[in-house]
């Protein structure tokens, strides 16, 4: 018998013995635009943070500041402005086992960072429906960084 086949049910094996995370598959380009209400490039200016425990997760929710250098997507936001955008990332706390589930938000910026940010307001997030006016950031993946150009 070839080597190769042995390769097969050893790999089955050590796939079906990890465990699943399930974590939330990144959106294209084209997906995020589509998902998203506005879309911004712009400087982050601040960053703040609030932890919680909920059940077994600790949660850190997140408000990035950030003043807008350019508007791609969506009304009432012009250069200049500043737009508040949430988003968030949990870690799983229990000694039980961690079941199938995201972690949040990925690629997260960092204070000074630009950024283009495919945001939702008021309409779907990527995670669930947001209905309360503010700007939830695409899930997971809603965060791009933008180098800035040569002079």
């Amino acid at each position: 018998m070839p080597r190769w086949l042995l390769i097969v049910p050893i790999a089955t094996a050590l796939a079906t013995a990890l465990p699943a995370r399930a974590e939330k598959v990144p959106l294209s380009p084209e997906e995020l635009r589509s998902t998203a209400t506005h879309v911004v490039v712009g400087k982050v200016t601040a960053v703040y943070t609030r932890a919680e425990t909920s059940g077994d997760w600790k949660y850190t929710h997140y408000l990035a500041e950030i003043q807008i250098a350019e508007t791609e997507k969506g009304e009432g936001l012009k250069k200049g402005d500043l737009v508040y955008v949430r988003y968030w990332q949990r870690q799983w706390v229990s000694r039980a086992e961690q079941p199938p589930s995201t972690i949040g938000h990925r690629g997260l910026p960092g204070q000074g960072q630009t950024i283009r940010v495919y945001m939702a307001r008021n309409a779907y997030d990527g995670f669930g429906n947001t209905n309360d006016g503010g700007f939830n950031v695409i899930g997971a993946n809603g965060f791009e960084e933008v180098k800035p150009a040569r002079k």
